[in-house]
């Protein structure tokens, strides 16, 4: 009996740490900035201050920058008038003047989404903009069409994501993938994006999971979050309804705009999402980012999703 209390003493110790830490996870949520880019290109600061009366208190940029590779800034500024607004990094303002702006509203950056190019050629760019914002993780958003067309692409794509990590780490930076829903399905018996992430150093290549992207791509997020424990330290968290899968394997971005209209504000949708955080919180990821892109009507949208989430226990 003794024995079996101390057990269960030491259950209840671990129940609360795990409380106290999910609690801790829930008070720091996140936004990805491509959420409303389009406010924040028309008031910059005005936007910050909106999403910090919200409660949010961490964000995740995304780019190019000024620093970023020309080919990033070359592909920005052909899809920009599709999109309708050109904003994107730092929205015109200085390293110094956005530091300035988000600790005037206790904001801080644990990410930025940047380019493949930058991140295999020019790791060093993002050391003075990391020195002025703090931010520790550079995210690859998505791989290039051409750089996945085929499962040996997949394995090739490790070696660079191990290099990039490597590289990342000599400046104080960690590397994180952001999957879309590409690469979840098997191809001549292998799952292609679990082959990439195998073949890649636990200690160099870490993981932001996309929950809707990896739902649209026929795969579970919770099974991958057990998957692979303690390398999904990012989160993006979104809704779906209804809850669907892309026409074919998502490998293009006619599938991901299909799935568009099926994107919703959180706890409005289908997707189990308690269960999601609840096993992204017991499997050590640390950074938790809403992320509604191009949402309509954000200072609403956004809003109800920080409230969601906030109410999981």
């Amino acid at each position: 009996m003794a024995g079996t209390m101390g057990l269960l003493g030491i259950d209840h110790v671990v129940a609360q740490l795990f409380e106290n830490s999910a609690a801790d996870v829930m008070k720091n949520m996140g936004i990805q900035l491509f959420s409303l880019p389009k406010l924040l290109e028309e008031d910059f600061e005005g936007g910050i201050a909106m999403l910090s009366k919200m409660g949010y208190t961490e964000l995740e940029l995304f780019g190019p920058f000024t620093f970023s590779a020309e080919s990033a800034k070359n592909n920005w500024e052909a899809i920009t008038p599709l999109l309708g607004f050109k904003g994107s990094g730092f929205f015109g303002r200085s390293p110094d003047r956005v530091k300035a702006i988000l600790k005037e509203n206790k904001m801080t950056v644990p990410s930025i989404h940047t380019d493949l190019d930058t991140l295999e050629n020019n790791m060093e760019a993002f050391a003075a903009a990391k020195m002025v914002l703090g931010f520790e993780y550079v995210t690859l958003p998505a791989i290039p069409d051409d750089r996945r067309k085929k499962l040996d692409d997949y394995k090739r794509m490790a070696e660079t994501f191990n290099r990039i990590g490597e590289n990342a780490r000599k400046i104080g930076l960690k590397f994180a993938y952001h999957n879309h829903g590409y690469g979840l399905q098997e191809v001549d018996g292998e799952v292609p994006f679990e082959v990439m992430i195998n073949a890649t150093d636990p200690n160099l290549v870490f993981l932001e999971m996309d929950i809707f992207w990896t739902i649209a791509g026929r795969a579970n997020p919770v099974d991958y979050l057990k998957k692979y424990a303690g390398r999904y330290h990012l989160m993006h968290l979104k809704d779906m309804k209804p809850k669907t899968h892309f026409s074919g394997d998502g490998s293009d971005a006619a599938q991901w705009m299909a799935l568009f209209p099926h994107m919703t504000t959180a706890g409005d949708g289908e997707l189990d999402l308690a269960a999601i955080v609840k096993t992204a919180q017991a499997n050590g990821a640390k950074h938790y980012f809403v992320e509604q892109d191009l949402v309509q009507q954000p200072e609403v949208a956004l809003q109800r999703s920080i409230d969601y989430l906030k109410g999981i226990q």
